[in-house]
């Protein structure tokens, strides 16, 4: 029964493998989420192999009949998986073997390496517009957040000290600038990803008459003009993981840009800022304090992020040390891509759930925002107007905000004679600096936090977006 097993490479062994040899190097076990796209890659084989003249057209509309009925089968969970025939290629092979023929025909002219190759290359370009869908929908949650919070007005930081105003609208819509990075980088992914390496067999190609054109443009891959795409190179195209590793580092740092998120979010939520409170959905309790409202969604975010990061690091160290072509190291590749994008989706997901029910603490806001330290640079800024070099208008500032802590009043509240003993130039319409909504009208040009350039900025994202 083991020789049957082992039937595609079996030929040159006189004995089955240990047992803990087969539980060693099976990959079904994670690598049989592949099936749809090997399917799929099988299915466009063989209408090729029909095309060049190596098997007859019946022969594979069997195969692909065949294959339908296997997905179908492992779509419904009926699928019996079998640790023995190490991978999802050689269960579907096998299985197909026993039903149709004309199956032991369909691997005329290809490698396993090729068949992997080419299912895991449908697999990124089907990932990447998944990740992309999911990236649109916490676009869309910022758009409609910043379209809600325009005239909410918080302290913006740096250092995570109170540094200038900004509206709360201009906050979401930076990340609306980094998630949309991401899904730029996911798109461009997806454009390098759409190469076909069937073709290639084990690494030096086939003798046989194939034509790797017909294949590539039943499977999709082709250029805007319809002209097929394929690999260049025999040895890089089952050698290549670079697909692997950008998709990783395309995951990595939309991680990192969730963490960030998630980190400013639960600042906000917290007792000491209280600028926004999260809907009971994505919040969780404690078991000892009745009183807590935890923001777990976030913090779960936050901490997941690191898996992303892992696996970059997994897939640059496996792919480091390894000579051309193919080497059984490489079975370890897809376990860090498929927990980058189940990470990426499921933090994608909790993120724009919890941001379509978060909410804007207004009164918080509005008293942060008061402080008049943060229009300190305006009245620099004055005298700049007035024709103060700003190294020394910084310089005047600076002695005003000392001698307003000396005094022990806020800056607004300084007397007007401190105010012109430190500089001639602050006449008594120094204090209209402190005018927050005037201080945000001064800031209109493209990218500031101005009302009218954070509503072009959403104007902009619903059109970028389109319906929801």
């Amino acid at each position: 029964m083991a020789e049957q097993k082992q039937a595609t490479w079996g030929g040159r062994f006189r004995e089955g493998p240990d047992p803990r040899m087969v539980g060693f190097s099976e990959s079904v076990s994670f690598d049989k989420r592949l099936a749809p796209f090997d399917i799929r890659g099988s299915q466009a084989h063989a209408r090729m192999l029909a095309h060049a003249g190596l098997i007859t057209a019946d022969e594979a509309g069997a195969i692909c009949a065949g294959l339908d009925e296997l997905l179908g089968e492992i779509g419904a969970g009926r699928f019996d998986w079998d640790p023995a025939l190490e991978d999802v290629h050689m269960n579907i092979e096998q299985a197909l073997s026993q039903r149709v023929p004309a199956a032991a025909k369909l691997h005329t002219a290809r490698s396993r390496n090729d068949q992997v190759a080419t299912a895991m290359r449908l697999f990124f370009r089907d990932a990447a517009e998944k990740v992309r869908a999911a990236l649109d929908r916490v676009l869309i949650a910022l758009v409609d957040q910043a379209e809600a919070t325009q005239e909410v007005y918080i302290p913006g930081y740096t250092h995570l000290q109170r540094a200038q105003p900004v509206s709360m609208a201009h906050h979401f819509l930076a990340y609306a600038e980094m998630f949309g990075r991401d899904r730029g980088r996911f798109a461009a992914f997806a454009e390098s990803v759409n190469v076909c390496p069937l073709g290639a067999g084990a690494l030096a190609g086939t003798t046989l008459p194939i034509d790797r054109g017909h294949t590539a443009k039943l499977l999709g891959f082709i250029d805007g003009t319809g002209a097929p795409r394929l690999t260049r190179n025999s040895l890089d195209a089952v050698a290549d993981r670079d697909h692997f590793i950008e998709f990783a580092a395309a995951s990595a740092l939309c991680a990192t840009h969730l963490s960030r998120a998630a980190e400013d979010f639960i600042l906000w939520n917290s007792s000491e800022f209280g600028f926004i409170t999260f809907s009971d959905g994505f919040t969780t309790g404690s078991s000892l304090m009745p009183q807590k409202k935890n923001p777990d969604a976030l913090e779960l975010i936050r901490g997941k992020s690191a898996r992303a990061h892992g696996a970059l690091s997994t897939l640059l160290t496996l792919c480091k040390g390894l000579p051309l072509t193919y080497n059984r190291d490489l079975q370890e590749d897809k376990p860090p891509v498929f927990d980058c994008l189940d990470t990426t989706l499921a933090c994608l997901d909790i993120l724009a759930g919890t941001l379509a029910g978060a909410r804007p603490n207004a009164e918080r806001c509005a008293a942060a925002v008061a402080d008049p330290l943060l229009l300190a640079t305006d009245v620099a800024d004055y005298l700049v107007r007035k024709g103060m070099p700003f190294r020394d208008a910084h310089h005047a500032v600076g002695t005003l905000v000392a001698r307003a802590e000396e005094a022990g009043v806020p800056l607004d509240k300084l007397p007007d004679t401190d105010a012109t003993a430190v500089s001639p130039l602050l006449t008594p319409d120094w204090k209209e600096c402190f005018d927050l909504k005037r201080a945000l009208a001064a800031r209109e040009m493209p990218g500031m936090p101005g009302p009218k350039a954070v509503a072009a900025e959403i104007a902009a994202w619903r059109g970028r977006l389109g319906p929801t």
